[in-house]
């Protein structure tokens, strides 16, 4: 693996850059004073799926998006292009909901896939949707008893046909390595061209006669009225309404701060490897996971390259962002994860590295809700699983938008009780304390080894205190 010229762009990812690369639309920004009935402030996947849907509810209603950027530069192109919705946390959905609260949750994951697949597969090719399943693996015995949870869950659930275990010898005939041990198969699952899917979904609001306004940072909300005035650098826009959609900076919010904190991820992206996909199997196209707290995450590409993502980057303290977006370390940790799970790819060419901020959820499920008092609504909080469940985030927000009361207000996406994270600093210093404990406990056990008495008593803590979020 050639690392001492490591690409890393922090602010692009190797989807956007392949995207815009091909990308014929010039981008309009709001130059002039206008008014709408919802404004989107985030032209990700939650804000183009909310404005869609508000299209789909309500033929009439004026919208507007506001992206500081352009479409697919932050969270929704940079992530890894995994599509799944919630059958692979049963076992962590089984303790705060039950059995018919789970299947709920598992279910409407289940109907978000179908309708990112609908939309995907109508743009033919183009965005690389292949639904070809998920395969969890196991380095070490601990992994191999958290995947055996998953399982007995789908059981406990009566869908075990949602989560299948798999043996060493089935784990290797999908995707030979060294280092794994068992598995699980998770069916309802996909990949897709993560950039991509954000413009055809920008396109798609554009043909739908909704402005989507791209480099138009928004600056200031301020009410007038029964209206809210939103300044940008050159104009003002007046909306009824306000749906904030910016992913982890929504930490800023009074309302969000208690219950979210920010983590990051960052990936790496090889040149394409045909022949070396088809020496060890993984020819199927299924993606795959590791069964760590901070996982690492892989797919193929249609071309034959390999991403490789970990999720062990660093927390932020409140909402500072430094070192979200570059840290060498954590890519470093991604190049390792490669070279240590795919010895067969160790001598593959680095083309893109890259990172990013995770908006974390305390129960790592997403939230969406309404600014006490206002007409704004948000959500956030995917907690690393974005790309299926912000077409339920678009459900939820543009209901909330037209003050509809029906099945996505009412399902705990919106209606549950949200835990909370301790304050800070303590949430930061107990986090990076956390974290490192966790890092070493695993890369021990890794080597055949447990972590030191004192890593592991640090690493059970956010069990014994009931917190989600650092949870193995």
């Amino acid at each position: 693996m050639r690392v001492d010229s490591l690409p890393l762009g922090g602010t692009q990812s190797w989807w956007f850059q392949d995207a815009h690369a091909q990308d014929t639309h010039r981008p309009e920004s709001l130059n002039s004073d206008d008014s709408v009935d919802v404004a989107i402030v985030g032209g990700g996947y939650t804000g183009l799926w909310t404005a869609l849907a508000l299209s789909d509810r309500s033929s009439g209603v004026r919208t507007a998006v506001l992206e500081g950027g352009l479409c697919g530069s932050q969270a929704s192109g940079k992530n890894g292009g995994v599509v799944h919705g919630y059958w692979t946390y049963l076992h962590r959905l089984l303790p705060m909901f039950g059995v018919t609260g789970t299947r709920q949750v598992a279910e409407m994951g289940s109907r978000a896939q179908q309708a990112v697949e609908d939309f995907c597969c109508s743009q033919a090719d183009a965005l690389w949707w292949r639904s070809r399943g998920m395969m969890k693996i196991a380095t070490t015995m601990k992994q191999g008893a958290s995947l055996q949870n998953l399982v007995d869950a789908a059981r406990a659930i009566e869908r075990p046909e949602k989560v299948t275990a798999l043996s060493l010898e089935q784990v290797q005939a999908r995707c030979a390595s060294p280092r794994f041990r068992s598995g699980a198969f998770l069916p309802e699952a996909a990949t897709v061209h993560p950039a991509k899917l954000a413009l055809a979904l920008r396109n798609e609001a554009l043909h739908r006669g909704i402005s989507v306004f791209e480099n138009t940072p928004l600056s200031e909300i301020k009410p007038v009225g029964d209206s809210y005035l939103l300044r940008v650098p050159n104009a003002t826009l007046k909306a009824r309404r306000v749906v904030l959609t910016t992913n982890s900076a929504l930490v800023r919010l009074p309302p969000v701060r208690p219950h979210m904190t920010n983590f990051s991820s960052f990936a790496v992206m090889t040149e394409p490897l045909p022949n070396i996909l088809e020496e060890i199997g993984w020819t199927g196209g299924e993606s795959i996971a590791d069964s760590r707290m901070f996982l690492h995450y892989f797919r193929t590409t249609p071309d034959g390259r390999v991403l490789m993502g970990t999720g062990s980057g660093p927390i932020a303290f409140g909402s500072k962002m430094k070192g979200l977006s570059d840290d060498r370390d954590s890519i470093g940790r991604a190049v390792d994860g490669l070279r240590s799970l795919l010895p067969a790819l160790s001598e593959a060419k680095i083309v893109g590295a890259w990172g990013g901020p995770i908006d974390v959820s305390a129960d790592h499920l997403p939230f969406f809700g309404t600014i006490k008092d206002t007409r704004i609504q948000y959500g956030c909080g995917y907690s690393g699983h974005g790309v299926n469940a912000a077409w339920i985030g678009g459900q939820v927000l543009s209901a909330l938008a037209l003050g509809e009361k029906n099945e996505w207000t009412t399902s705990p996406f919106h209606n549950r009780k949200l835990p909370s994270l301790p304050p800070e600093p303590f949430r930061y210093l107990g986090g990076r304390s956390i974290r490192a404990a966790i890092l070493s406990c695993e890369e021990a056990e890794e080597r055949g080894r447990a972590g030191n008495a004192v890593q592991r008593v640090v690493a059970s803590l956010p069990k014994v205190l009931g917190i989600q979020v650092g949870t193995r």
